[in-house]
Formats: C-alpha cells, sequence, structure tokens
C-alpha cells in the first residue's frame, strides 16, 4: 500500500494520487512555470537526461523569478529617490534654484551621475540652448528614451557629455518650447533603465510645473 505523505497543512496525501493526477493531466506544470520554483528535483536518479532537463527547467523558473523579484525591488527603491527629488524641487523659491536642485542634487538623490537641462530656441533661466525641433527628431512622440548608444552628446549634457555612456532623456515645456532633461550614467548598461522611463517622465513633468510657477 502506498505511504501517505504528509502536506504542509496536515492533511495526509497519497503520492500515487498525485501521479494518477500529473499523468491525467500531463500540461498542468507547463501551465504553472511559477511552481517549477518550489520544487527539489532529482538529479540523475531516473536517468542522466531526464533528471538535468528537469533541473534545467527548475533553474530557469527560479532564475526568472529572482529577475522579477530584483526588478521590483529597483522599482521600489527608484521610486523612492523620485519621492525625494520631487520633495528637494518643491522648496525650491525660484527657476534658478530649481535648476540648482536638478542639476546639482538630482545626481545624488537619484543615484546618478549626471542630469542636464537644454531648451529650444531662445535660452530660458540660463538653460542650455538647443537647436529647434532638437527633442522632436530625439525623442520622435516619446515622452522619454532610454538609450545605450549616444548620439549628440556634447548638445544635450554639454561639458558633461564625456561622462555618460547611457542616458534617459524626458521632454518638457516651458513657455511653449520644447525642453530635454536627461539622465546620465558613466556605465554603457544600467539594468532597470526601461522599466523606470515613467518614472523619469514624471520627473520632468513635476520640473515643468516648477519652472512654470516661476515664470508666469
Amino acid at each position: 500500500m502506498p505511504r501517505p505523505e504528509r502536506a504542509a497543512g496536515g492533511e495526509q496525501i497519497e503520492a500515487s494520487g498525485v501521479e494518477a493526477f500529473l499523468r491525467a493531466h500531463p500540461d498542468f506544470l507547463a501551465r504553472r512555470p511559477h511552481l517549477y520554483a518550489l520544487l527539489a528535483p532529482p538529479r540523475r536518479v531516473h536517468g542522466e537526461r531526464l533528471a538535468d532537463h528537469m533541473a534545467a527547467m527548475i533553474d530557469q523558473a527560479r532564475g526568472r523569478e529572482a529577475a522579477l523579484i530584483a526588478a521590483r525591488r529597483a522599482e521600489a527603491k527608484l521610486a523612492e529617490r523620485a519621492r525625494r527629488a520631487v520633495l528637494a524641487l518643491l522648496v525650491a523659491r525660484s527657476p534658478a534654484e530649481v535648476i540648482e536642485v536638478v542639476e546639482g542634487e538630482w545626481p545624488s538623490i537619484l543615484g546618478v551621475d549626471v542630469v542636464s537641462l537644454g531648451i529650444e530656441g531662445t535660452s530660458i533661466f540660463g538653460l542650455r540652448r538647443l537647436p529647434r525641433g532638437f527633442v522632436r527628431r530625439t525623442l520622435g512622440t516619446a515622452a522619454a528614451l532610454v538609450r545605450d548608444r549616444l548620439t549628440e552628446r556634447e548638445t544635450i549634457h554639454g561639458e558633461a557629455a564625456g561622462l555618460v555612456a547611457s542616458d534617459v532623456l524626458a521632454r518638457f515645456t516651458l513657455g511653449g518650447a520644447a525642453g530635454l532633461v536627461a539622465f546620465g550614467w558613466r556605465d554603457a548598461v544600467r539594468g532597470g533603465l526601461a522599466s523606470g522611463a515613467e518614472t523619469y517622465t514624471f520627473l520632468a513633468c513635476v520640473l515643468e510645473s516648477c519652472l512654470a510657477r516661476g515664470s508666469g
């Protein structure tokens, strides 16, 4: 008679019953890959190919789960940094102080190496002057753009161009002119940038509001 096994909740489960269920539903685990992370596979017990194949599937599932957890933690950390960046911006009393906070304090708050600001046409509040049409030509219709192959580095980042190997560009508008805020990193590849694009877009919107308040 098969020996019953005790489950976590205390109920007894017949191993033969589990086996019969899986035989009747061969795609059960395939439709629930997250369950692989809970299994402890035998290694080379039922044949090297079968055991290694199962171990590889489980390792892959666990790797995806670990990557997902890491991404969620990175997003939570970025959200907290963004909250602190907004609070720092809200205490600025003039456009000059807003710009000083963005370019001087945001890099350390957000964990980036460079934050650069630019505006098309005539410079406003001393912002770096960008060629007309530059923002649309660079971003298209997107609110933000993640880049690891940079063009127009000097135009966007000015003197800090040599420090930037990857960046996130986000648009804003000031006095009817298109503006650009660029968050730059020394590293060529930064994990989680794509998932954080919405946060950088949000920061650009807050920046726009703070500058508009001072230009009114």
